[in-house]
C-alpha cells in the first residue's frame, strides 16, 4: 500500500515540477502523461514524500552551457573539436547528441553521439597534453555530416555551427548554446617536436662527423669476414675453380637477405676481374632475380659483361633439407674452391659447413 501511496504522489508531482521546471528555464521537454488505470491509485491518500527523493526523480540531465568549437590542432584541416565540462551527477546511461548546420537557423543535423562517462580529453593526450583537470571534460571530432547527397566532409574556411543536446529515459533536451567554428590545416605538428628535436641532433652529429673526417682520417674498424673474401677469391683464382655462393632460406624480405645481395655484388664484382667463375645457389625465386640483376650489374662495372651467364645463378631447392643436400651434391660434384654462405640459415648450415670442409674449400 506504501508503494501504490507513493507511486501516486509521483504521478501528481511529475507534471507539476516539469512544467515549473521549463517555465523557468525555457527548455523544450517531453512530458509523459499518466498512464490509463491509474485512477484508484491517485484516490488513495500519499504520505508525504522527502524533498532529496522528489529532487532525484524529476531532476533532468541539463545540456552543456559552456560548450567550445575551434579547429582541430595538428592536423591537416577538415576537423573540428568541440569540448565541453563534464556532469558527474547524470546517469551514465545519458547521451549527448552533437549537431551541426551551415547556418544559425538551422536545419541542424545530428553527427556524433557520446556518452555521459565517454570521451574525455584525458583519452586524447595527442590533442590536449595531460593533466589531471582533463578528466572533467568531453570532446569530440568533427570531420563529416550526413548531407542529401550522402556523407559530406566539412570544408576548410566555411563557418560550420553546432549546439549540444541531451537525451535520457525521459526524453531530449535541446541545448541553447550555438557555437560556430572555421577548419583550417596546421603548417606545423606540435605532438611531433621531438622527432624535429631528434631529426636536429642526429644531422648536427652526422655533419659534424663528415666535417671531422675532412679534416683527418678516420680509423675504421675491419671486419675479419669481408677481409678474408679477398683471399678466397685470390685463392680460387690460383687453383682455378670456381667460387660458390650460397644463399639463406629467407627471402628478400630479411635484412640478412638484402645484406647477402649487397656482397655478392662485391663477389661478382672480384671475380669479373679475376675471371674467375662465380656459382650462386638460391631457394627463393625473387632472391634469384634480384641475385641474378646484380650480378650481371657487377661484370658489367668490371668491364666484362660477356663474362655473365645467367645460367650460373639458379635455385638449388625450395625446401631446407632438399636445398641443403643439392648444395652439398654442388660441393662434392665441382669442389669449389671457396664457399660463401650468406643468409639466414637453421640447422642445414651443419651439414654445408662439415660438407664444405671435406673438400678442402675455404
Amino acid at each position: 500500500m506504501r508503494a501504490k501511496n507513493w507511486l501516486s504522489a509521483l504521478v501528481l508531482a511529475w507534471p507539476l515540477a516539469s512544467a515549473a521546471e521549463n517555465a523557468e528555464q525555457g527548455l523544450d521537454t517531453l512530458l509523459v502523461a499518466p498512464a490509463p488505470g491509474l485512477g484508484t491509485l491517485l484516490s488513495e491518500p500519499a504520505p508525504p514524500i522527502k524533498e532529496q527523493e522528489l529532487g532525484e526523480l524529476l531532476a533532468h540531465p541539463m545540456p552543456p552551457i559552456e560548450v567550445q568549437a575551434f579547429d582541430t590542432p595538428n592536423d591537416d584541416g577538415g576537423s573540428i573539436t568541440l569540448t565541453w565540462p563534464r556532469d558527474r551527477q547524470i546517469s551514465e546511461n545519458v547521451l549527448y547528441q552533437v549537431a551541426i548546420a551551415d547556418s544559425p537557423s538551422g536545419p541542424f543535423r545530428v553527427v556524433a553521439e557520446v556518452a555521459a562517462t565517454g570521451n574525455l580529453m584525458s583519452e586524447a593526450p595527442a590533442l590536449f597534453g595531460r593533466g589531471a583537470d582533463l578528466e572533467n571534460h568531453h570532446y569530440v571530432n568533427v570531420e563529416e555530416f550526413a548531407a542529401a547527397g550522402g556523407k559530406t566532409p566539412l570544408e576548410d574556411g566555411k563557418t560550420y555551427y553546432f549546439h549540444i543536446d541531451v537525451r535520457s529515459a525521459g526524453g531530449a533536451i535541446r541545448g541553447k548554446v550555438i557555437v560556430n567554428a572555421e577548419s583550417k590545416g596546421n603548417f606545423f605538428n606540435n605532438s611531433k617536436v621531438n622527432n624535429l628535436v631528434l631529426c636536429l641532433v642526429f644531422s648536427g652529429l652526422i655533419m659534424g662527423y663528415i666535417g671531422i673526417a675532412r679534416r683527418r682520417e678516420l680509423k675504421i674498424r675491419r671486419i675479419a669476414g669481408l677481409e678474408a673474401l679477398d683471399e678466397a677469391l685470390g685463392r680460387a683464382t690460383e687453383m682455378g675453380k670456381p667460387v660458390l655462393f650460397i644463399h639463406g632460406l629467407r627471402g628478400m624480405d630479411a635484412i640478412s637477405t638484402i645484406a647477402a645481395v649487397n656482397i655478392l655484388g662485391r663477389v661478382a664484382r672480384r671475380t669479373a676481374e679475376y675471371d674467375t667463375a662465380l656459382r650462386v645457389v638460391a631457394s627463393d625465386p625473387v632472391v634469384l632475380s634480384v641475385s641474378q640483376e646484380t650480378m650481371k650489374a657487377s661484370y658489367v662495372e668490371a668491364g666484362r659483361p660477356d663474362a655473365f651467364n645467367p645460367d650460373h645463378v639458379f635455385i638449388a631447392g625450395t625446401d631446407q633439407f632438399s636445398y641443403a643436400a643439392a648444395v652439398e651434391g654442388i660441393m662434392i660434384r665441382d669442389r669449389p674452391a671457396a664457399h660463401i654462405m650468406m643468409g639466414y640459415f637453421y640447422a642445414e648450415s651443419l651439414l654445408l659447413t662439415e660438407t664444405g670442409s671435406t673438400t678442402g674449400a675455404i
